[in-house]
């Protein structure tokens, strides 16, 4: 098992609820870690033979870009996204955070952070 992590993808959203949220939108950063099997690309050199963290970006950036109400709301989508398009991923760990979120204090940014299984998530389905 290995793990491919990628860091600090940064989007502009309009996640909240609030309504001044939803117009003027917020910077959000984005940390999303997989694991799966590495054995096989670490010998062939072969990109078919890993998870594409192209594929990983792109998911993100598409399900970050859909307003939603709840931060949590987004990474399960992006979970939930990840696991099914992606067959090699065994876990995946995504973390969204806003940053400089509007909670009337001096906060550099709120993260939710969720992990999905694809053992649990294919027992679901």
């Amino acid at each position: 098992m290995g793990i491919i992590r990628v860091e600090n993808i940064r989007i502009y959203s309009n996640h909240g609820c609030l309504q001044e949220e939803a117009r003027i939108g917020s910077h959000y950063r984005v940390d999303v870690a997989v694991k799966a099997d590495l054995s096989t690309s670490a010998e062939s050199d072969k990109l078919a033979d890993t998870v594409d963290y192209v594929q990983i970006n792109k998911v993100v950036e598409e399900e970050v870009l859909k307003r939603s109400e709840l931060l949590e709301h987004v990474v399960e989508r992006v979970l939930v996204r990840l696991l099914k398009e992606i067959p090699m991923i065994e876990e995946a760990t995504v973390a969204l955070s806003k940053l400089n979120p509007p909670i009337g204090g001096d906060v550099q940014a709120v993260t939710i952070e969720m992990t999905k299984k694809r053992y649990d998530f294919s027992k679901k389905m």
